[in-house]
């Protein structure tokens, strides 16, 4: 693996790591009556986190959190929209 690829793949696992993190974290937040389900805040963090997740599934060829991570996204993007 040349150093280009190992930097790419880093990158890449970071940036799956945020996503699960972001997800749980929205989760966790949402859960204890920290944030309320129409904040823009839980739904961002939804998004992002399950964008995190699909580059990185996505990434090492691992297609079904890919689809879930996408329809979680979607639905995000859709729930942020109604809250205009």
């Amino acid at each position: 693996m040349t150093l280009h690829a190992k930097t790419r793949s880093l990158i890449v696992n970071g940036i799956g790591w945020y996503g699960v993190s972001a997800v749980l974290l929205a989760y966790i937040l949402l859960n204890f009556s920290i944030i309320k389900l129409q904040d823009h805040s839980y739904q961002l963090l939804n998004l992002t986190g399950a964008l995190g997740i699909l580059c990185s599934s996505l990434y090492d060829k691992d297609y079904q959190p890919a689809v879930l991570n996408l329809i979680w996204a979607i639905i995000a993007v859709g729930a942020l929209l109604k809250l205009l």
